[in-house]
């Protein structure tokens, strides 16, 4: 497995190879950048799913005062001291709403466990208020939870218990109806301002151009995240036709030069505009590996001996050959993924090398160790 690691990062860092010419492609702006007023905001609520067939919370006091409140609405007056409902789990309920829905329409909900439920498995979750940051119903959700996997088995001693995904995390589909619109408001003034995905100066001026090669003039970059376009005369008053036609305008961007690297799934990848000061790499292993070997001493027959276990021991160390490569003219992520191969490290390894290279300056690129 280890051998096909450095195989797998060639693959990986090869890829700006592949996109040769090096001249970006034009990508549409709606793709690009977001219009301003028109973004989703977060909704969240506390609820109750019920129906879980004894894997619900524990008795927590929490949770059964909830029951309690949800029973005098329907005129049942009780203490939660008088219950006891492991059939009931106390869950936070979250979910985002975009800015053009309508009253009536629906959306998707995350339903997740707050105690010790083992499982929302079969659970229907109760009607539940989702509130936004100011405190205002945007939406109310209610209905069967669906977790997308399972939880079996007797569990504790002598149990045992399956598990697949996360049962104690669901999903509602078009769970919630949206009770107040939020109202987006996109152009003002007869100006529309662009939110690009990725600030960056280069990118902001080269979306401004592209804008003002159809509409001269219209167009300006604000700073690294916004461009700023005036609705042409012809536009005046159709502002959702405006926008639908300025999402369809073309333009490149520029890509930072940057390395990503997960130290947890062994990720690398980097962007074809990293660069290299011309540099050596070298590097050697050394591994020690320590065997432990049960064997057994036989008498001899008729000697009334008895059979003793031995352990015996045995160590070995290899020590690789150690490798001295120089990154010729002009270094580019293309000539370290060949020079890095060469030398066989693996991905681990090769997560060492640029952070090396990083501190010693010779790596022109931000470097992101997640």
């Amino acid at each position: 497995m280890t051998r096909m690691l450095p195989r797998f990062l060639s693959l990986v860092l090869a890829v700006p190879a592949l996109l040769l010419p090096s001249v970006a492609r034009a990508s549409r702006l709606k793709d690009l950048t977001q219009v301003e007023g028109g973004r989703e905001n977060q909704l969240v609520g506390y609820g109750l799913v019920v129906g879980l067939a004894g894997e619900g919370d524990s008795n927590a006091l929490s949770t059964l005062r909830s029951v309690a409140n949800v029973l005098q609405r329907y005129g049942i007056t009780i203490t939660a001291q008088d219950i006891k409902a492991k059939n009931v789990a106390a869950v936070m309920v979250t979910a985002e709403i975009g800015p053009y829905l309508k009253s009536g329409s629906r959306i998707d909900v995350n339903v997740a466990s707050m105690g010790d439920a083992k499982t929302l498995q079969g659970g229907v979750l109760l009607q539940t208020p989702l509130l936004g940051a100011d405190g205002r119903v945007y939406a109310v959700a209610q209905g069967a939870v669906a977790i997308g996997g399972f939880l079996g088995g007797a569990g504790g001693a002598g149990g045992a218990t399956v598990q697949k995904n996360h049962p104690t995390v669901g999903v509602i589909s078009n769970g919630a109806i949206v009770e107040t619109e939020i109202p987006a408001v996109f152009v003002r003034d007869n100006i529309v301002r662009l939110l690009l995905h990725n600030p960056d100066f280069a990118s902001a001026a080269r979306i401004a151009e592209a804008v003002n090669a159809k509409w001269p003039g219209s167009s300006a970059a604000v700073d690294a995240a916004t461009v700023s376009v005036t609705l042409p005369k012809e536009f005046r008053g159709r502002d959702v036709a405006f926008v639908a036609e300025l999402g369809q305008i073309e333009s490149t961007v520029d890509t930072l030069a940057r390395i990503v690297i997960n130290e947890r799934t062994g990720t690398i990848v980097a962007t074809s505009t990293v660069r290299l000061s011309q540099v050596a790499i070298a590097h050697g292993s050394l591994t020690i590996t320590v065997t432990n070997n049960q064997g057994a001493s036989q008498p001899g027959a008729f000697s009334n001996g008895q059979t003793v276990p031995v352990q015996s021991t045995q160590t070995a160390v290899n020590e690789g050959r150690g490798g001295f490569t120089v990154v010729a003219e002009q270094p580019s992520i293309e000539r370290l993924a060949a020079a890095l191969n060469a030398l066989g490290v693996s991905t681990r390894d090769m997560m060492a090398i640029f952070q090396s290279l990083k501190r010693s300056g010779a790596l022109q690129a931000e470097l992101v160790i997640n």
